[in-house]
Formats: structure tokens, C-alpha cells, sequence
């Protein structure tokens, strides 16, 4: 719509800029029409025609270019200007339009162009006759007789109207071609002409006493004027342009160095960003990895418990311990999230359109119930019919979107128009929370990302966007968000189509209590690493419980050194331990068996590398608090294997 509006104005403005020349060339044909009614055939005699063709003949070749535009100035005001002192107003007024006609024809070949040409010198030259007549009477009056003031006062008039009109309606047809004001054309690129046409009057009335005194071989006394007068001038105008290429020299210089500062500013308060959140990050990642080993050791535990008691009291209040130890584990992938070190894809199949009308139904008491009690009237309109599907946690993206809506309820305080929409494109789906709210200045919005900042005051937390943003990305997405003061917000969510997704294997149990696998594994003998002896004693009673033979190791090199003294069937170690980690340790277990089970236990979430689990011949990644259910699977798997190469030997040997 921008763009159709931009060419029909564009249109509009060629359609009066035509009809402007268009009429100022019919104004000035009536001019010279008139002219040549009131023109006194006897008057014109020789020194007439010497005139006329020193006009046509030298004063058009006399040329100075107009800066800015394409147009230009001639000497041959001078000699129009010296016609009207001797011969007056109307022959003056035929000779300038006929000298128009000629230099325009020679410039252009548009009829337009020189028609509006000849009108504009028909113009001005005829403005120009009738004020010196209507203030000072008689032209030719001023070439005769004593030079007196008001022979000044007729030399300003003819050369102060004759400039105002030929400026000012050039200017006109410039300013509508370029679609800017007229002063601010007629300033830039016709205000200094004056000095020219001053001038060019000043010399006429010189040159009129001359021939006045001396009669017409006067006239060529003026020619060395002329000559130095536009010698004069362009010598003015070649300074007058290179200091105006030097101006804008400097003014490119000082945009280049304003967007070198700008740039240099974004870049610094990126990098500042970046160390902020890599403190944050830091931060919380440590504490992920502290509280996943306390909740590992406590919900471990509590299974164990509950396979050993039977009291209905005492099992549920270890169910509960159990849950909690759940519930806080996700407390620490929240934390995780809020500092942008989680990168788990625990994810499903979400459908949008669902997504979006539970997101509307649950955010309905607040922009309907509180609203109208509020006073206000909010106009929600949601379109939930992209039938796009996407890979995620429906549960965190419905918080996203909620925690947006409620944002934007909160910007539209006066009541407003609140839009959620989603629409498919380019494999990928647009999530769209648009409200007509108070807006973000560019300050806020560009800060709406960041931990810890809110325009809310003591309200507000500041980590809904900040969390929002790592979910977004953890699933592949983008958020984006487009705001103007007093004109509202729109925060846009883009996701990958389902199509296009990639589905990580799940490795989160379910919380409660499980039921444990009733299958034992007698034969089976495992190595157990880790630097935390609470869980490597979890881990030994869990496994020793299903009949596994377990060796432990608080270090991956005292691992290392089990490993080459007896033969074991798997290997489950913690990542982060001092000196050699374990993906070095798997590495090289690896490399001295190839049919070693192995399997990571981690208490760094779910920030584990695809290439180093590719590397060190991973099968398992299992992250702390892990379920007792997990541990006996692996054991379970791992017995299987033993059993099945024990049963092809077996075959083997017989045969």
C-alpha cells in the first residue's frame, strides 16, 4: 500500500508540474502577443539589428552552468536589459523571447521544455517592463539625460522583478519535479542569480549613456563588460562549487564517522550483554551441576527406600521426596534456561492452532474479566488456522506466549486491540502477539531481552522475555520484537515446521515412583565413576540391588587403572571430575574395548556435545537426578548383550 501510494502521489505531482509549464508558457505567449500589439515599428532602425544580433549571436554563448539543476545563465540579459533603455519594454521582451527560443532549442529538444522556457522569459521580462513603467514611468527615460536617483531606483526595479519572476517560477517547476518546497529550491540553487542579473542591469545602463553619448559603435565597447563580467563569475562559481564539494566532503565524512560511533556504541553494549550473560551463565551452571547432584543422591535414595518398605504412610511421604527431587530438577533447567546453558530437545509434536486457542482461553480473565472491571475494553481477535505443527515442549511454549499477552495487557492500560495469529511460510510457522499499546523506545526495546530488566518497578522481575528468549532458541526459533512509542508492540515467533525439525531421543523419566524391572542381572560387572561419593554410593546400591557386580572410582585416571586390571561389561562415569574428564576416559576405555558398554551420567543438565558423545563411542547420556528405573534399564540392556555373545560362542564352539 506504501509503495501504490507513493506512485500515485509520484503521478500527481508529474501531472501539476505539466500543467505548470504548460501554463506559464500560455501566459507568456500572451505576453509577447502583447508585446508585439504595443511594439513602435519606426523606433527599431540599425543599431537595433546590431543589438539583436549581438544578442543572438554572442550573448547566448556566454554561458554559466545553474548548480543543482539543469539549466543555465547567459550574458544575454545584458542586452535585453540595454533594449529596453533605448528601445523600450516591448522590444526588449521580443528579443529575449526570441534568444529563448533559439538557446532552448539548442539545450533540449522536449517541446514542453522550450515552450516553458520562452514563457518564463516572456514573463519575467514583461513583469519586469510594467513595474519599472508603474513606479518610474518611462523606461527610456533613464538612458537620457542626467543619472539620477531615480535612475537607480528603475535599474533595481527592472533587475529586482525581472529576477523575483524568472526565479521564482523556475523554481516552481524544480521543486515540483523533485517533489521538495519551493524555497527550499529557490534557496539552494537560485537565490545567488541576483548578482548576475544586478549586474547584467548595471552594465545596460552603462552601455545605454555609452551609445547615448557616442552613439552605436558603443555596443562594442561593451563586449570586453560582458566578456569580464561572465569571466568574473565563473571564476566566483568554480570557487563557490568546489567549496560546496569540500562541504559535502566534510558532511560525508562526518555521517561515515556518526554510523562509525553508532556502530562501535551497539558493538559495546553487545559485548557488555555478552559478558553479563556469560557471568550469569557461568553461575548457573555451577549451581545446576551442585543442586542435580543433591537431588540425584535424594531422589535415588528415596526409590531405593520405596522398594524396601511397604507402609502406606511412609511410601507416600517418600513419593513425595521423590517429586520434589523431580520438581526441582526442573527448577534447575528453568535456571538454565533463564542464563541460556540448556540445550535439551525433550520435545513433541505441537499443533499451533491448539496452542494458541488454550494460550487465548488461558489469558481470557485477564484481558476480558480484569479488563471490563478495570474499565478498559480490550479487542482480542485471534486466527488459529495455520494447521502448522511444530517439535517442542507445548508446556513452555504456552508460557511464552502468555507471559506475552499478559505484557501487552499490561501496555494497553486505556484498552486497546490485542492480536495472536500464526501464519505458515518458508517452512516455518510465524507466531504473531501484536497489541495497540504505549510502544518501547528504541532504548527499552533494545534491552527487553535482558536479565533482570523491567519497566514494571518492584512489579516486575525482568525474566519472563529473558527466559523466553532461551526457550525460543533451544527450539530453534527466533523472537523478534517491533515497537514505536504510542503506537504499540509486536513480538514475532518463529519456528521450524515440523518437517524441518530434528527429535532428540527422550532421556527424562517421569516422576514418582516407578515400577522397578523384576528381571535380575546376576552376571554382569560394571565400573562406576564419579568424584561426588554420595552419588557413586547411590549408584553401587542400585546396581549391587538388581545383582550387578560393581567396582568404583573417584577419578578418571584411578578408573582408568581398575580397567586394565579386570574385564567389565560397561562403564558409567560423570563428565566433569578433576584431572582427566570422561569423555577422555570413555576415549580411552573405548580404545582398549570395543564392546564395552558405555554410558555418561552428568549433573551439567543437558549441556552435552554430540561430537564428543559421537567420539567417545557413547550410547548412554543419562542427567542427574536420574531415576533408579534408567540405571536398572542400562544394566538390564547391558546383561542382554552379555548373553547374547555368551550364546553365539556357545553356538560356535559347538558347531
Amino acid at each position: 500500500m506504501g509503495e501504490l501510494g507513493g506512485v500515485k502521489a509520484g503521478a500527481r505531482m508529474s501531472r501539476a508540474r505539466t500543467g505548470f509549464m504548460a501554463l506559464t508558457g500560455v501566459v507568456g505567449t500572451f505576453a509577447c502577443l502583447f508585446s508585439v500589439w504595443g511594439l513602435r515599428w519606426h523606433q527599431l532602425d540599425l543599431s537595433f539589428a546590431a543589438i539583436a544580433l549581438v544578442t543572438l549571436g554572442v550573448g547566448a554563448r556566454a554561458i554559466v552552468k545553474i548548480p543543482r539543476v539543469k539549466g543555465e545563465v547567459t550574458a544575454t540579459d545584458t542586452f535585453v536589459f540595454l533594449t529596453m533603455l533605448l528601445y523600450d519594454g516591448e522590444a526588449a521582451i521580443l528579443l529575449a523571447v526570441v534568444e529563448a527560443l533559439f538557446s532552448s532549442m539548442r539545450i533540449t529538444k522536449t517541446r514542453l521544455t522550450v515552450f516553458f522556457n520562452v514563457g518564463l522569459i516572456g514573463c519575467s521580462n514583461f513583469a519586469a517592463v510594467w513595474a519599472g513603467r508603474a513606479l518610474f514611468g518611462q523606461i527610456t527615460d533613464a538612458a537620457a539625460g542626467e543619472f539620477k536617483a531615480r535612475s537607480i531606483g528603475l535599474l533595481c526595479a527592472l533587475a529586482l522583478t525581472h529576477y523575483a519572476t524568472n526565479s521564482v517560477l523556475a523554481a516552481t517547476r524544480e521543486a515540483l519535479r523533485d517533489s521538495k518546497s519551493v524555497w527550499r529550491t529557490w534557496r539552494e540553487s537560485y537565490m545567488w542569480i541576483s548578482t548576475t542579473t544586478v549586474a547584467s542591469a548595471a552594465a545596460a545602463t552603462i552601455a545605454a549613456r555609452l551609445i547615448s553619448a557616442t552613439g552605436i559603435y558603443s555596443v562594442v565597447l561593451i563586449l570586453p563588460i560582458v566578456a569580464v563580467v561572465v569571466f568574473a563569475y565563473k571564476t566566483y562559481l568554480k570557487n563557490v562549487e568546489a567549496a560546496e564539494a569540500q562541504a559535502e566532503q566534510a558532511r560525508t565524512y562526518v555521517k561515515e564517522l556518526s554510523r562509525y560511533v553508532e556502530e562501535q556504541e551497539r558493538i559495546r553494549v553487545q559485548f557488555s550483554q555478552v559478558e553479563k550473560l556469560s557471568a550469569v551463565g557461568s553461575l548457573a551452571s555451577g549451581v545446576a551441576h551442585d543442586f542435580n547432584n543433591c537431588l540425584a543422591v535424594i531422589r535415588g535414595r528415596a526409590e531405593l527406600l520405596l522398594k524396601y518398605t511397604a507402609d502406606p504412610k511412609l511410601r507416600r511421604g517418600l513419593e513425595l521426596i521423590v517429586q520434589s527431587a523431580y520438581d526441582g530438577a526442573k527448577t534447575v533447567k528453568r535456571i538454565q534456561d533463564f542464563a541460556r546453558q540448556r540445550q535439551d530437545r525433550d520435545f513433541e509434536t505441537v499443533s499451533v492452532d491448539q496452542l494458541l486457542f488454550d494460550v487465548s482461553e488461558i489469558t481470557r480473565p485477564r484481558w476480558k474479566d480484569e479488563a471490563e472491571a478495570a474499565g478498559s475494553q480490550i479487542d482480542f481477535a485471534v486466527s488459529n488456522r495455520s494447521g502448522a505443527h511444530v517439535l517442542g515442549d507445548a508446556s513452555e511454549l504456552r508460557d511464552i506466549l502468555v507471559n506475552m499477552i499478559f505484557n501487552a495487557v499490561d501496555a494497553m492500560a486505556g484498552g486497546g486491540r490485542l492480536t495472536l495469529s500464526a501464519e505458515q511460510r518458508d517452512e516455518k510457522v510465524f507466531i504473531t502477539v501484536e497489541d495497540t499499546g504505549c510502544g518501547m523506545s528504541p532504548e527499552v526495546r533494545a534491552r527487553v531481552f535482558d536479565p533482570f530488566f523491567t519497566t514494571k518497578g518492584v512489579e516486575g522481575m525482568g525474566l519472563g522475555l529473558s527466559v523466553s528468549y532461551g526457550v525460543i532458541r533451544r527450539h530453534g526459533g527466533t523472537i523478534k520484537v517491533e515497537s514505536e512509542v504510542g503506537r504499540g508492540s509486536t513480538f514475532r515467533v518463529v519456528l521450524p515446521l515440523v518437517g524441518c525439525a530434528v527429535l532428540s531421543p527422550d532421556g527424562e523419566a517421569q516422576a514418582g515412583a516407578q515400577d522397578v524391572p523384576t528381571q535380575k542381572c546376576r552376571t554382569t560387572k560394571m565400573l562406576v565413576v564419579d568424584d561426588e561419593e554420595p552419588v557413586r554410593e547411590l549408584l553401587c546400591d542400585i546396581l549391587e540391588d538388581e545383582g550387578v557386580e560393581v567396582a568404583l572410582a573417584a577419578s578418571g585416571a584411578e578408573a582408568l587403572a581398575r580397567f586394565e586390571q579386570g574385564k567389565f561389561d560397561a562403564v558409567l562415569t560423570d563428565i566433569g571430575m578433576p584431572g582427566m574428564n570422561g569423555w577422555e576416559l570413555l576415549r580411552r576405555v573405548s580404545e582398549r574395548d570395543q564392546q564395552v558398554a558405555l554410558a555418561v551420567i552428568t549433573g551439567w543438565g543437558e549441556l552435552v556435545s554430540t561430537h564428543e558423545e559421537k567420539a567417545a563411542r557413547v550410547e548412554w547420556v543419562l542427567t542427574k537426578p536420574f531415576s533408579m528405573s534408567q540405571i536398572c534399564e542400562i544394566a538390564q540392556e547391558v546383561t542382554r548383550r552379555k548373553r547374547s555373545r555368551e550364546g553365539d560362542l556357545r553356538a560356535t564352539l559347538v558347531a
